[in-house]
């Protein structure tokens, strides 16, 4: 097991998975995980490690939001990010305005925005 600090990506989506993990696997360990579920647990597992969490926003059964919310049960004190393919909405702004997200973010991702925002959230 790594001991480098990590961050957590959930997508649907296993080609949007692996061009996450090589864009920004380096000094960090990046875990992927393809339900919210998977997530959940991958969160719950590895929340000593886990520095940041970044969801797509529109996934089967539970959408980023929501997965985000559930998630802040497990792990409260890191920063959450949403990336999507989609517009930013009103769920997406009233999640921001209310603090359960830090940023949003839109795909394709831009890796230096996203890197920024990880370095001034979570320090690495």
């Amino acid at each position: 097991m790594s001991e480098k600090p990590a961050i957590l990506y959930v997508d649907d989506e296993e080609a949007n998975l692996l061009l996450f993990r090589i864009s920004f696997e380096g000094d960090r360990e990046v875990l992927v995980a393809n339900t919210p579920e998977e997530g959940l647990e991958k969160l719950k597992q590895n929340q000593e490690r886990i520095r940041a969490v970044i969801s797509d926003m529109h996934m089967p059964r539970m959408n980023g939001v929501q997965f985000i919310k559930k998630a802040q049960e497990t792990v409260s004190n890191i920063p959450y990010f949403i990336l999507s393919g989609y517009a930013f909405n009103d769920e997406i702004d009233e999640a921001m305005q209310e603090k359960i997200i830090r940023n949003f973010f839109t795909k394709p991702f831009n890796r230096s925005e996203i890197e920024e925002q990880l370095k001034a959230a979570s320090g690495f």
